[in-house]
């Protein structure tokens, strides 16, 4: 088995140049989807207008433009470039988890300002299809536990005073959280930007966390770049998905370190707790249940004894929630309902079935489709060797200093990561998986830049994977950039 794992390994982080070429050639087909997309989406839309975007496959239109976050937004990306893999390597881990928020935040402020203060940040959830809408000039929650008792009286298109398209489209944890910032004083469009990219950003952390806990520090440590110069952030800012994408990350974060054995009790129940938090933040994230069992899969043999914890808490908010009055399940089939009663029963499934995963290209960039080749190829394998030869899991490897040798970056390149990468390969592949059973549900036709943001933070650890990380960081900071500057988003 020992074997096995060298061999998976070898094929993860191997430099070897057919290797690279092949991670080229799926980053070439990744971007003739996208272009193909474009494309057809193109000639959809002026053809019948049933795409309901400008911008195909992406919710945006045409804008070349600059603006306040330009050269702030550059300067980020061309030191996360130079100094971003060393610094990952180095730091004490205790340091690289708050150097990687704050890069990220930073990251993530310089694009939407690119659009300006107001449409970059300020009011971007003041919209009319937004949560501050119930809030603004007229607050509907004023009585918590009344409008939740009456919240599925609301939600389909022809019902009295029905919701604008977020507050209908997810439970009612979301718009909670913005009530309570209004209440605490921290109202408006602005606060709430604040709050959604600050929060969102820690998801990066979350992720590290993580991946150190079931696949070692040193990949923690590659992957650390790649998580904080994301094309997603592009949508981070400002999108409410931000702030639920760091909500779920957690709860995984929490429950890794349960079933690796740290604080198996305490991070379980936390881990439920926000798990629970997750399912009334959004109905799609329930399929973070798939990513989750991947954490379960990678844990320690006494992996199963925090789950009772897990479970404690997991009921904590559906409890609370059901007996203020609001009925999960009948309030997500009436969203079905609705959604069919609008956009998302015209826009054809043919085509977002497929341009919904060249949206993906563009939110995970270059590098992430890359590792996630070679990430699929080794799941494969091995899935094929446990099928052979069926063993019980090994054990994740423990976090501990900085191994390995570095390929002229400070990045370790081969020791320490033999057992890891197999299992890192793992946990991308479920966010995956996870994203392709949205995919298929036909619930997330366009607009999943945003939309699939949770998911797609955990595919982007594959980029680990990848020799010479400067020349795919410099692609994924480019092509954020030149989106942020080229369209004008509509999240």
């Amino acid at each position: 088995m020992r074997a096995r794992s060298g061999e998976l390994s070898g094929a993860l982080l191997g430099d070897r140049p057919r290797q690279s070429r092949r991670d080229l050639a799926v980053a070439v087909a990744a971007a003739l989807l996208v272009a193909t997309a474009a494309v057809v989406g193109y000639v959809i839309e002026h053809s019948d207008g049933t795409l309901f975007v400008s911008a195909a496959p992406l919710y945006g239109r045409w804008g070349p433009h600059v603006g306040p976050g330009t050269a702030a937004a550059i300067a980020v990306a061309v030191a996360v470039v130079l100094y971003g893999p060393s610094l990952a390597a180095r730091l004490p881990w205790r340091s690289l988890l708050p150097a990687a928020w704050g890069t990220g935040t930073a990251w993530t402020f310089s694009l939407a300002l690119i659009d300006g203060w107001q449409r970059g940040v300020a009011g971007r959830l003041t919209a009319r299809y937004e949560y501050l809408q119930v809030i603004s000039p007229v607050n509907r929650f004023h009585d918590i536990p009344a409008a939740l008792r009456d919240f599925t009286h609301h939600i389909l298109i022809h019902s009295p005073g029905h919701w604008p398209a977020h507050i209908a489209g997810h439970p009612p944890a979301a718009t909670l959280t913005f009530v309570y910032l209004d209440r605490i004083g921290l109202g408006g469009g602005a606060w709430a930007g604040v709050w959604c990219v600050t929060v969102g950003a820690t998801a990066a952390a979350a992720v590290l966390v993580t991946v150190r806990a079931l696949a070692g520090e040193a990949l923690a440590r590659r992957a650390a770049p790649f998580l904080v110069l994301a094309p997603a952030a592009v949508w981070m800012g400002t999108s409410a998905d931000g702030y639920f994408a760091a909500v779920a990350a957690w709860s995984v974060a929490l429950l890794a370190l349960a079933v690796t054995g740290r604080r198996p009790r305490a991070a379980g129940l936390a881990s439920g707790l926000l798990l629970g938090l997750t399912a009334y933040l959004s109905y799609g994230l329930t399929l973070f249940a798939v990513i989750a069992g991947a954490a379960v899969l990678l844990g320690s043999r006494s992996r199963l004894r925090p789950l009772p914890f897990v479970l404690a808490g997991l009921t904590v908010v559906p409890l609370v929630f059901t007996l203020l009055g609001f009925n999960w399940w009948e309030a997500y089939h009436l969203l079905v309902t609705r959604y069919y009663e609008g956009a998302g029963g015209v826009r054809p499934y043919g085509y977002w079935v497929w341009a919904n995963l060249a949206c993906t290209v563009l939110i995970a960039g270059p590098a992430t489709v890359a590792g996630l080749r070679r990430a699929g190829v080794t799941t494969v394998r091995l899935a094929a060797a446990a099928l052979r030869s069926p063993a019980p899991p090994t054990e994740p490897p423990a976090p501990g200093p900085r191994p390995g040798t570095a390929d002229g970056t400070g990045v370790a390149t081969g020791a320490g990561t033999g057992s890891a990468a197999p299992r890192l390969a793992v946990l991308v592949v479920a966010a995956l998986i996870a994203l392709l059973a949205a995919d298929l549900s036909g619930m997330s036709k366009a607009e999943t830049e945003r939309i699939w943001l949770p998911f797609v933070l955990w595919m982007l650890p594959a980029a680990a994977f990848l020799p010479r990380p400067r020349a795919w960081l410099i692609a994924q900071a480019a092509l954020a950039l030149l989106l942020n500057h080229l369209l004008l988003t509509g999240w």
